[in-house]
């Protein structure tokens, strides 16, 4: 299996396993609700790490925007020093930007998150 047909099969897994948080703030920017702007869902990203083709899967993928929006569960409180290189990687090697909501954030104050994520168009 090739690294890209990895990265497919497991953004398909993911997205039939999104959190409540997730599925909430897609319902918001599907089919282009948010000012037109295309989002995706679980997309991998590749980059090249010591000459080795790698994937990240974001949870939200903006092209046009060159924006991911990562909205986090638990585990990421004991995972954040993976986190912050998983973004340095991003940020550095696709020029990307990235924005960070938690579960409960998503859940308590939907508008609040939206509007956030519309100072980035």
């Amino acid at each position: 299996m090739t690294i890209r047909e990895l990265a497919i099969q497991y953004s398909r897994e993911l997205r039939k396993s999104m959190t409540p948080a997730e599925k909430l703030f897609w319902q918001e920017v599907r089919k282009k609700k948010l000012n037109g702007y295309k989002f995706l869902r679980q997309h991998p990203l590749f980059y090249k790490f010591w000459e080795k083709k790698k994937f990240f899967i974001a949870d939200f993928y903006c092209r046009p925007l060159k924006l991911v929006v990562e909205i986090d569960g638990g585990i990421h409180e004991r995972q954040k020093d993976y986190d912050k290189r998983r973004s340095e990687i991003l940020e550095w090697d696709k020029d990307l930007r990235i924005i960070r909501f938690k579960n409960e954030e998503v859940l308590k104050d939907l508008p609040g998150v939206i509007n956030k994520v519309k100072q980035f168009m």
